[in-house]
């Protein structure tokens, strides 16, 4: 991409209006985008999962505390991982700043993972967070709502995540997308991004990021949304800010880090 250098600010104000249209109309597209995803039908939820979290172990239903809706964020940190997804964990950064006042617009806000709640707890510690994080250790949650799959079901391919069957995954499993396997290549993205939660890229990506919408009706927990992989990319808060940098996102590999990592590797 050429970018002109030494414009007049008359030249950069035309340009600069024209932009102004497309992005007049990207936002109302994505308005009329949310009206859709409000009126998608309802799943009633049968199921009965339950959850440990800093106040006990509890229901679907108790997690939305009284309100009538309950947002929840897949967050990749699997019982064998030694700390969070590193992508997972910048988005969830941001999380400290807007969960409350999501639960003060009827909205309940959960990170849910398959780790031990030990180990979320742990973490959290580790990187001051303060939003409600529940452990869904031992249930079927994740794999229900197509965040988690079996060793099995990666060799058979039968992986079916971002609402696409995904090829089997050969042995050794060596990636530089969770979609797309590739030949074995330590300087894979994916064998990266693996070693920093402490496990190998087939552990690593059994646990898949996603977001998920419930809704409380006449005491029934209805599942309304649910979006994976770049469907997440509105809730990355840094890409929000790269977007509108000079020079975008400038990117050729994975070089974001839990935020405490950073100068010391």
């Amino acid at each position: 991409m050429t970018t002109e250098l030494n414009a007049t600010r008359q030249q950069w104000l035309a340009a600069r209006l024209d932009l102004l249209e497309e992005e007049k109309a990207l936002t109302r597209q994505s308005d009329a985008l949310a009206i859709k995803r409000q009126q998608l039908p309802r799943v009633r939820i049968g199921k009965q999962y339950r959850f440990d979290t800093a106040g006990g172990n509890v229901s679907l239903e108790d997690l939305f505390g009284g309100r009538s809706q309950l947002l929840v964020y897949h967050f990749m940190f699997g019982p064998d991982y030694t700390a969070g997804c590193p992508s997972c964990s910048s988005i969830a950064d941001g999380f400290n700043g807007f969960f409350l006042h999501l639960e003060n617009h009827d909205v309940a806000f959960w990170a849910v993972s398959r780790a031990p709640l030990a180990k979320l707890e742990a973490f959290k510690r580790r990187m001051d967070w303060s939003f409600p994080w529940a452990s869904s250790f031992g249930s079927d949650f994740n794999g229900d709502f197509s965040v988690w799959f079996s060793a099995e079901q990666q060799h058979q391919g039968e992986v079916d995540y971002n609402y696409r069957r995904e090829p089997p995954a050969p042995q050794p499993l060596a990636a530089r997308t969770v979609q797309e396997w590739q030949p074995r290549d330590n300087e894979a993205p994916i064998t990266q991004i693996a070693a920093m939660t402490g496990t190998d890229v087939p552990t690593y990506t059994r646990d898949r990021p996603g977001v998920s919408a419930f809704e409380l009706i006449d005491g029934a927990v209805y599942h309304s949304y649910s979006s994976y992989a770049r469907g997440l990319d509105g809730l990355w808060g840094m890409y929000q800010w790269l977007d509108r940098a000079p020079k975008g996102r400038n990117e050729t590999g994975i070089w974001w880090r839990h935020h405490d990592r950073y100068g010391k590797e």
